[in-house]
């Protein structure tokens, strides 16, 4: 386990009355636990903005009766095949398919994944959500 260290910080009171505000909504059990996790946070975007390490998931919705998208779809995912650590197929109406595509990589390279997909012509929806994995440590 991680060495804990303590330290003091100094807030102004209507700042301090909303962070505890916030933090109460979001069930955190002490202010430790809910400012970890904005560092935490914080330094997971500057790993996404320096290209550094990153995990996370495209997700996308499309029409799979749109003619080769789904073939489309899948030379672009082997193009990407060092980063794609898994991928899920959801059939959620005669129509519409769900797609998420697990990744672990380059944040570039994540987003260059991800800019390919939602290119192809029959993406209804196309969304990253990725989270730096440097300094991420719980």
């Amino acid at each position: 386990m991680a060495q804990l260290v303590r330290f003091g910080v100094s807030l102004e009171k209507g700042l301090l009355e909303a962070f505890d505000k916030r933090s109460r909504a979001k069930k955190y059990t002490n202010r430790s636990q809910a400012l970890s996790d904005l560092i935490r946070e914080d330094l997971g975007k500057i790993a996404c903005e320096d290209n550094g390490e990153v995990a996370g998931a495209v997700v996308l919705i499309y029409d799979h009766h749109k003619r080769e998208l789904v073939n489309k779809l899948m030379d672009i995912q082997h193009d990407f095949g060092s980063l794609i650590m898994s991928s899920q197929h959801v059939h959620l109406d005669h129509h519409h398919c769900l797609e998420i595509v697990a990744v672990k990589g380059n944040a570039q390279q994540a987003r260059q994944l991800a800019d390919s997909l939602k290119a192809v012509k029959g993406i209804k929806h196309a969304t990253l959500a990725i989270s730096g994995m440097t300094g991420n440590a719980k």
